[in-house]
C-alpha cells in the first residue's frame, strides 16, 4: 500500500489517503447505508405517493373511457334515430309533393275544362245572339220592303181578296 502525502511534517499533518480499497469502500458503505435508512424513508414515500396517484389516474382513465364508451353508444342510438327520422321526413315529404303535384294537375285539368266549357257555351251564345241579330233584321228588311212595294202591288181588288181571306181564317 502506497500512501501518498500531500504534507508531511514530523509532529504530524493533514493528509489524503489513495488508498482505494480501504478508504472508498468503507465510505461507500456508509453512504449506502446513510442513503438507505434515510432515502428508504423518503423515496418510498414519493414512491407510494407516486405509484397511488398514477393508479387514480389509470382509474379514473379507465371510468372515463366507460363513459366515452356508454356515450358513445348513446350518440350513435340518437344518430340512428336521427337518420331514421329524417328517412320518414323525406319519405312523407316525396309522398306529400307527389299528392300536391297531382292535386295541382287534377286541378287544373278541371280548370282547363271549366274554361273550354265556358268557352263554347260563349261561342254558342255569340252564334244564337248573331242568328237572332241576323233574323231581326232580315225580319225588318223584308218588312221594309213589304211596305214599299205593298203600297205599288196593291190594288182594291186585291186588298178586297186579302181582307176576305183573313176574315175566313179568323172565323175558322
Amino acid at each position: 500500500m502506497v500512501d501518498f502525502w500531500l504534507l508531511a511534517t514530523e509532529e504530524g499533518g493533514f493528509g489524503l489517503e489513495f488508498n482505494l480499497l480501504e478508504s472508498n469502500l468503507i465510505n461507500l458503505v456508509i453512504i449506502w447505508g446513510v442513503l438507505f435508512y434515510f432515502g428508504s424513508k423518503f423515496l418510498g414515500g414519493n414512491l407510494s405517493s407516486r405509484r397511488a396517484s398514477i393508479e387514480e389516474a389509470i382509474q379514473d382513465a379507465e371510468r372515463r373511457q366507460r363513459e366515452a364508451k356508454r356515450s358513445l353508444g348513446e350518440q350513435q342510438e340518437k344518430l340512428a334515430q336521427a337518420q331514421s327520422k329524417a328517412k320518414e321526413i323525406v319519405e312523407s315529404a316525396k309522398q306529400n309533393a307527389t299528392k300536391v303535384s297531382e292535386d295541382i294537375l287534377a286541378q287544373a285539368q278541371a280548370d282547363i275544362e271549366r274554361m273550354q266549357a265556358a268557352a263554347d257555351q260563349d261561342v254558342s251564345f255569340q252564334q244564337e245572339k248573331v242568328a237572332r241579330e241576323l233574323r231581326q233584321r232580315i225580319s225588318e228588311l223584308a218588312l221594309e220592303r213589304a211596305e214599299a212595294e205593298l203600297p205599288a202591288r196593291l190594288n182594291p181588288e186585291i186588298q178586297t181578296a186579302l181582307i176576305d181571306k183573313s176574315i175566313a181564317l179568323l172565323e175558322s
